[in-house]
Order: structure tokens, then C-alpha cells, then sequence
């Protein structure tokens, strides 16, 4: 069984609990957080998700992404999951939230209040087996040019998501 997930209203005020896979059956509202982490270069780092995920498996995204679990501040929830999912923790700072819904082709639909956070690291990266297949950097604009040519080698929500993202970085 998987973890639950915080349900949420539109203003991501929480709504109840429910297991992390029947929400994604349903199409839910729920909580999550995504994190984009560069190195002193400006190259984002990317990870490759497993190829066994329930869904968007060994399509590339942010370095990291998940649902905070409840009682869990969305802040905290991103710390562990990077040192869990990447082997590495960095000081994160919380830029721009959105809503989407995706559906994808397994029936599932992912639909979330996804707060994006932001960091910077320079070190070793020590990717979970079970969750990442590759990492990799690139620059923005390699990154740019790929979302075009091949555009569905890449999460639905990382789409959305890197626009923003490089709008931050160019004005911090």
C-alpha cells in the first residue's frame, strides 16, 4: 500500500487523506512539491525517473518531485525526499506553486498543488535505484531545446514547471 496523500482545495487548504494511488485513479486535488536544484554553472539537474514508476516511468524531470505526507510541511517533505530520492540535501527556497491535471494512458491522473522549490548545490549526487534511473545536468538551453525536439521524453508537469523556473533564475 502507498502512502497517503493531503488531499486539497484549489487555495491548497487541506481536505482529507487519501492512499496516494487511489488518488491518482479518482483525479484528485492533492499536494506536492517539485524541486529544481543548479550547480555553480547554472546547469540544472535532472533526474531520469524508474522505469517501474506507476506512472511517467523513465520520462526526465526535475531533480525531484513528491507529496508531502500529512502533518509533514511541504518545506520538510522536500528536504527528505531529495536526501531520499538523490543523496544530497541543499538549502531550498519555496518560488512560485501551480495546478495541473494530466491524464496518462494507464488510466491514472495526476492532478496536484505543486509547490516548486528552488536550490543550489555543488557536490556528489547519489541517486536512489528504486526511484531515479539517471541523473544528469544540462544547461537551460540544451534543456530548451530538447522540451522542443523531444518533447515527450519529459513529465507533463516539468513542461509547465521549467518556464517558470528559468523566469526565476534569470531575475534572482
Amino acid at each position: 500500500m502507498l502512502p497517503p496523500v493531503i488531499l486539497v482545495n484549489e487555495q491548497d487548504e487541506p481536505v482529507g487523506t487519501m492512499e496516494k494511488l487511489e488518488a491518482h485513479q479518482k483525479g484528485l486535488l492533492h499536494r506536492a512539491f517539485s524541486v529544481f536544484v543548479v550547480n555553480p554553472q547554472g546547469e540544472m539537474l535532472l533526474q531520469q525517473r524508474a522505469l517501474d514508476k506507476y506512472h511517467s516511468g523513465g520520462l526526465w524531470t526535475n531533480t525531484c518531485c513528491s507529496h508531502p505526507l500529512p502533518g509533514e510541511d511541504v518545506l520538510s517533505a522536500a528536504h527528505r525526499r531529495l536526501m531520499e530520492e538523490m543523496g544530497f540535501d541543499c538549502p531550498l527556497k519555496e518560488v512560485f506553486s501551480f495546478t495541473y491535471r494530466a491524464e496518462f494512458d494507464n488510466g491514472l491522473t495526476e492532478h496536484e498543488f505543486d509547490h516548486v522549490f528552488f536550490g543550489e548545490y555543488d557536490g556528489p549526487v547519489v541517486p536512489d535505484a528504486d526511484e531515479v534511473e539517471a541523473v544528469r545536468y544540462l544547461s537551460l538551453d540544451v534543456i530548451r531545446r530538447l522540451l522542443v525536439e523531444e518533447p515527450d521524453s519529459f513529465t507533463h508537469w516539468f513542461h509547465l514547471a521549467f518556464p517558470k523556473m528559468v523566469e526565476f533564475i534569470k531575475e534572482r
